[in-house]
């Protein structure tokens, strides 16, 4: 099984699904999920909120590039 790594993280699962088109364009494999920050925020009732962009960690800097993004570890 590949690792897994979060490439960003954004405000809406309508922004995760256009940046994940984006990276499948650019012939990265990606996904979203929602996100665990503010966890108990809404009492465990899903709402909509952050959402992960997630890649393969060997992905992960040529989805960077793609995004326009900085490595941090660069």
């Amino acid at each position: 099984m590949a690792e897994l790594a979060v490439v960003n993280v954004v405000a809406t699962e309508s922004e995760a699904e256009l940046i994940c088109g984006l990276l499948r364009n650019a012939g990265i494999d990606s996904t979203h999920r929602q996100s665990n920050y503010g966890a108990g925020a809404s009492d465990g009732m899903p709402t909509g909120g952050p959402h992960e962009v997630i890649v393969r960690a060997d992905d992960l800097a040529a989805a960077r590039e793609v995004l326009g993004e900085d490595d941090p570890s660069a």
